[in-house]
């Protein structure tokens, strides 16, 4: 087999397997599935009496009456409790002509119990991925629908599978590394082909991946950090979930959210080692890597930032609230949370920084003797 329906071989069986994760739920959730109905409904009329407001933040319960707009009872109006916490991040505040979501039961065959799930965002989210397939496909061809793929495809491997194992309470460290093989071997052989790139791709990315994970586990240790530290973490042990370790998840989350940078910087050391190769086959092994190295130079010095501004930019209110505070710079360092933030950074970081070398070696060693003809 060629290496061209090599390459078309595997991306019709990880399309098969995006299909059977999409349509069927392998493994489920421990406590069963309790979604209900769902449809789009238009809010036609809103009553505001039963609400308190103080300054900014609003309580108790907003009266809606909602019109279905699809499902089995479209056209049907029910009433609607849309009770108010008082948390911003939270609570949605509706007024007539809103499109919401809504979730609902039907017993009887009557629509019940009907709850808004905020406004009606999925035709949207549609469009996007719609448009970023498209994109995709305007500026990088065969390539673009590969990498369309293969995003799918993680997301439907997070959802479908890393999550749901996490709940059942497989190890967090040991299954985070399995699925983050299984995305990077995806990922990178969908994008760089079956090949010695791909190869090369693979093992400098999983070298990187060990490599964090292993700082990782250590200076969580070091720093006196545990998984409570996230969003929404204490939350979900008290959903039921008490034996969740939660350390090992905040472990895997570093070396998961780095994954996708480090396997950036290992393709760009790959091709540029193949095409180095290819241009000129009588190359030697040590010059060949010292090549490659000084490519993984120039990509390295603006890699480093990534993690960074990627992380620190979704905290910026937090930092902002720091600051309102006046709390000196020794304080917010050494708060849990934010330390949590530098130890995901840094490591991260790392694993960017080896990455290059490892993969320069890596692929002077599979193109050693290779004639820079065909596969």
């Amino acid at each position: 087999m060629n290496g061209v329906r090599r390459d078309w071989f595997f991306s019709i069986v990880i399309a098969l397997s995006c299909l059977l994760l999409a349509w069927n739920d392998p493994l489920g959730l421990p406590g069963g599935n309790l979604n209900g109905l769902h449809c789009r409904g238009l809010v036609t009329a809103v009553d505001n009496s039963h609400v308190r407001t103080n300054l900014i933040v609003k309580t108790e319960e907003q009266l809606l009456t909602v019109r279905f707009l699809d499902g089995p009872h479209k056209g049907r109006e029910v009433h609607v409790d849309n009770m108010l916490s008082g948390k911003l991040e939270f609570d949605e505040f509706y007024k007539p002509g809103d499109v919401v979501l809504i979730e609902y039961d039907a017993p009887d065959g009557e629509p019940a119990n009907a709850l808004a799930r905020g406004h009606y965002r999925l035709h949207l989210q549609a469009l996007l991925i719609g448009i970023f397939v498209l994109l995709l496909l305007a500026v990088a061809g065969v390539t673009g629908l590969k990498a369309a793929l293969s995003f799918i495809f993680a997301a439907l491997v997070l959802w479908r599978l890393f999550f749901p194992l996490l709940l059942r309470g497989y190890p967090p460290i040991s299954t985070g590394l399995a699925i983050v093989a299984l995305l990077t071997a995806v990922i990178t052989f969908m994008v760089g082909g079956v090949n010695r790139r791909g190869v090369a791709t693979f093992v400098g990315s999983m070298l990187g991946v060990l490599l964090t994970c292993g700082l990782a586990v250590w200076f969580a240790r070091a720093f006196s950090l545990h998984g409570a530290v996230r969003p929404f973490a204490e939350t979900l042990l008290y959903s039921g979930y008490y034996d969740l370790d939660l350390t090992g998840i905040f472990v895997a989350s570093v070396f998961i959210a780095s994954s996708g940078a480090v396997m950036d910087l290992a393709m760009d050391i790959a091709a540029s080692m193949d095409e180095i190769k290819r241009k000129h086959p009588g190359i030697g092994l040590a010059e060949h890597v010292f090549s490659g190295l000084r490519v993984g130079r120039a990509v390295t010095g603006t890699m480093t930032t990534t993690l960074l501004l990627a992380y620190s930019s979704s905290h910026i209110a937090m930092f902002l609230l720091f600051m309102t505070k006046g709390l000196p710079a020794e304080n917010i360092l050494n708060a849990p949370f934010v330390a949590a933030e530098v130890l995901n950074i840094l490591v991260g970081s790392f694993g960017l920084v080896t990455v290059a070398p490892f993969t320069a070696v890596v692929s002077g060693l599979l193109y050693r003797g290779y004639a820079g003809k065909g596969e």
